[in-house]
């Protein structure tokens, strides 16, 4: 009797990396709606720019490597930076911050260290941080949110479509105190003088709890987050580890609500990039740790060192360079949360003994 024939079980199927891509891209679209409606148009003239300046230099540096185009363009993840940082940058960022910034992310962040998988640092973090250092004027001029002018009418929020272009590829000579204002975070920071009471009235920004807008859009991120949770892209470990030290940190060194207050925790947890941060950053399974301690470890870490640059460091939002720490704190994390392998009674680091 003939033995069947025995052949290797090859699986076909969809490309898990790109369906992984494309439900992170899926997932920001509530941000981005929300982004949108409270800052205009610059959020959309954003991405796009981000999205052709990101997937031309990954084209560029693919040529240059001789590595075939269709095949690593088509996995998402330099959409995926495009749109983070897109997302991250303020909307109506002068056209050239961009490109800088998305360029860098590409070159220095991921293709130099081999491509995706091989990077240790978070590109859309890495291309952010080098803008934000360079240019920290453009970098901290924010639109008016749709609401302010309401309460101060001298400012002029949500600019139209054509103006919005104008502002990004033809900037104005004029100063724009009349559409960009400084965020919660930046007032906060700032204040040496005010109760936070009497700060909200100053400041009509703060809105309800994290400024006009802000606490919205933070929602929005938290939703699209739980997408991901329930579509199980990621684990739970990294982004509760991160908001956990955001809320333990800004509970114990709140200050009250006299004018040497740092901010309630609701207010450092709604306001800036924690939620964009805590469910699409440090979410990134190549720059951060690996197993679900580690994970739960480095996002506790960031989520600390957060809090500790808003309100002891020299910037207003720190998200950036907490994940940038973190990225090089991952390996040492990783080493002394290794899992148990089966059938040993400790975990095997390196090539230490295993009992």
């Amino acid at each position: 009797m003939a033995l069947p024939r025995i052949t290797s079980p090859h699986a076909r199927g969809n490309n898990r990396t790109q369906i992984i891509m494309l439900w992170v891209l899926a997932a920001t679209l509530p941000g981005i709606i929300a982004m949108t409606w409270f800052f205009g148009w610059g959020t959309l003239i954003n991405i796009v720019l981000a999205s052709v300046v990101a997937l031309g230099t990954e084209a560029l540096i693919l040529l240059l490597r001789k590595r075939p185009l269709s095949f690593f363009l088509s996995d998402g993840s330099a959409l995926v930076t495009a749109w983070l940082l897109a997302l991250a940058l303020p909307p109506l960022a002068p056209w050239w911050l961009v490109l800088i910034a998305c360029s860098f992310a590409i070159v220095f962040g991921k293709q130099l260290y081999g491509g995706l998988g091989q990077n240790p640092f978070n590109p859309a973090m890495l291309g952010y941080a080098v803008v934000l250092i360079s240019f920290p004027v453009e970098m901290t001029s924010w639109p008016v949110p749709r609401g302010i002018e309401q309460l101060m009418p001298d400012m002029q929020a949500t600019l139209g479509f054509f103006e919005a272009l104008q502002r990004v590829f033809l900037p104005a000579s004029q100063a724009a105190d009349g559409w960009t204002m400084a965020t919660p975070l930046d007032v906060v920071k700032n204040n040496t003088s005010l109760t936070m009471s009497e700060l909200a009235t100053a400041q009509p920004i703060f809105g309800n709890f994290a400024g006009v807008g802000w606490e919205w859009v933070s929602l929005a991120y938290l939703v699209g987050g739980a997408l991901l949770l329930y579509k199980k892209i990621f684990s739970w470990h990294a982004p509760i580890g991160m908001l956990v030290g955001v809320g333990v940190m800004s509970l114990l060194f709140w200050g009250g609500s006299g004018s040497n207050s740092n901010g309630s925790p609701l207010f450092h947890l709604l306001s800036g990039a924690t939620m964009l941060g805590a469910f699409f950053i440090v979410t990134d399974p190549v720059s951060g740790a690996t197993s679900k301690l580690g994970r739960l470890v480095f996002g506790l870490g960031v989520g600390v060192l957060v809090y500790c640059i808003r309100a002891w460091g020299g910037y207003p939002d720190a998200v950036a360079f907490a994940v940038l720490l973190m990225n090089l704190a991952a390996p040492t994390i990783d080493y002394y949360t290794t899992p148990r392998t089966y059938g040993h009674r400790k975990a095997e680091r390196g090539m230490g003994k295993v009992d």
